[in-house]
């Protein structure tokens, strides 16, 4: 496996390669570390550049202008070069994992024993950008053809020390379609319940990486079958075994229809898009009933946005994304009316800011189980034959008009100013006077 020197001809290998020579010439060792090193070896443009080096943190801050102390006591420092953020990290080992994330103390050290400490052997190489080489004292080298991901050293004394990184083996997995190592997934299983240890927030930048990349679905199942599923989204693993109408849902559960939904949509996808598309269901487990004969849902969609905002409430998500999927998940449904719907309320419906990709989940949706797209058909028209006209236009109709009136502020103004713009939308309101006219036939009635 030899694909030739790294590329460093972009902006960032050229200023990584900058801040390498900086520290070289200063007489210190220095290596590209991790990622970069893997994909490079599987001969994809590194994406992020890590430095590591003998250098101690106090000399990099002497030797660079421009620094920032992340982790400086952990050996870790951002360089700005060229307004590019890198991660320089002096070689070392670590000791006393107490709250299963976090070292008590560390101690620099040399490369070799740097690399003993880290996650998984493909991430555990280095690159000598000067001698144009990898270096590996971890078996990166053996393992990466074979698409295996093996913890170094023993499994369960790695995941001891980091529990972030029982999601990370499932990352790493799914989205460099590999293989986990029998010891290294039986590690995962005993330690899974663990994962408690970590804060929300780094499991839920984990989980968005797994959703939002290649290898999602497979991630999802990995997620369950190593039981980490179940300590993060419960609510996920309870859509397992939840049966389906056969007419609708020729495909089975719950949870193999969402994994579909997964295995369907083109990553990278954004983060909106991909956990509407894992929770669009979630209602399901708890709505299910039989009725006159029948398997219903009824109002599954309603509850899937209560649950699908504890959930995100729960994981720190931001506030714009847990609306976002919330109106993902809340509207899933109705396009299953979109033929029906009067053109006011058709506008209104296809013109909100994220409506592409709530039809990319309609799409994936209808694929991952009967198959009929002529919703999105009749969507997909509709946007071309309104694409010259202004879906969104200044209401002709105010409240402030509807107190002149006589109507007294309240819950009765809203139905009528929104019958007011749907029949603006549609067209039969053309302007001002006609839509106060209208609404003082409305009120007198």
């Amino acid at each position: 496996m030899d694909p030739g020197p790294m590329d460093l001809s972009g902006p960032k290998g050229l200023a990584a390669y900058a801040i390498a020579r900086t520290l070289k010439d200063r007489g210190f060792i220095v290596y590209f570390a991790g990622g970069c090193v893997r994909d490079h070896l599987m001969s994809q443009t590194p994406r992020d550049f890590d430095i590591a080096t003998t250098a101690t943190p106090e000399e990099v801050e002497k030797i660079f202008r421009r620094t920032i102390p992340v982790g400086k006591q952990f050996g870790v420092m951002i360089v700005i070069e060229n307004e590019i953020s890198f991660e320089v990290a002096t070689f070392r080992c670590e000791g006393g994992y107490q709250d299963g994330r976090h070292p008590t103390h560390v101690s620099f050290t040399q490369p070799e024993e740097d690399a003993r400490r880290r996650d998984f052997t493909v991430n555990g190489m280095f690159y000598d950008p000067f001698e144009k080489k990898v270096i590996d004292f971890v078996g990166g080298i053996e393992d990466l053809p074979k698409k295996i991901l093996r913890a170094i050293g023993e499994p369960s004394k790695r995941f001891e020390e980091d529990k972030l990184r029982l999601l990370r083996a499932i990352r790493f997995a799914s989205t460099l379609g590999f293989e986990i190592e029998e010891k290294t997934w039986k590690a995962i299983l005993r330690k899974a319940p663990e994962i408690h240890a970590v804060s929300p927030e780094r499991i839920r930048e984990e989980l968005v990486k797994i959703f939002t990349r290649s290898g999602a679905a497979r991630g999802m199942v990995l997620l369950s079958e190593s039981g980490l599923m179940k300590e993060v989204l419960p609510e996920v693993e309870a859509m397992r075994g939840v049966k389906q109408p056969e007419q609708f849902h020729p495909e089975g559960d719950v949870f193999e229809h969402t994994r579909l939904l997964l295995e369907h949509l083109h990553p990278p996808v954004s983060t909106v898009l991909a956990f509407s598309a894992l929770f669009h269901d979630i209602g399901k487990p708890q709505t299910s009933a039989i009725r006159k004969g029948r398997l219903t849902f009824y109002e599954h969609s309603e509850a899937g946005v209560k649950i699908a905002r504890q959930i995100m409430q729960r994981l720190r998500f931001s506030n714009e994304e847990i609306d976002g999927v919330c109106e993902f998940v809340g509207n899933h449904m109705k396009f299953m009316d979109v033929q029906k719907m009067r053109k006011g309320k058709l506008k209104q419906f296809i013109s909100r800011p994220l409506f592409e990709q709530e039809m990319e989940l309609h799409r994936v949706d209808c694929t991952a189980s009967h198959g009929m797209l002529d919703n999105l058909s009749f969507l997909k028209e509709k946007l071309k034959e309104y694409e010259h006209e202004e879906l969104k236009p200044r209401a002709l109709l105010n409240g402030n008009d509807l107190i002149e009136m006589g109507v007294k502020p309240g819950p009765l103004m809203k139905p009528i100013l929104e019958e007011a713009y749907e029949l603006q939308l549609e067209g039969t309101l053309k302007n001002r006077e006609e839509a106060v006219a209208w609404a003082r036939q409305k009120i007198g009635k």
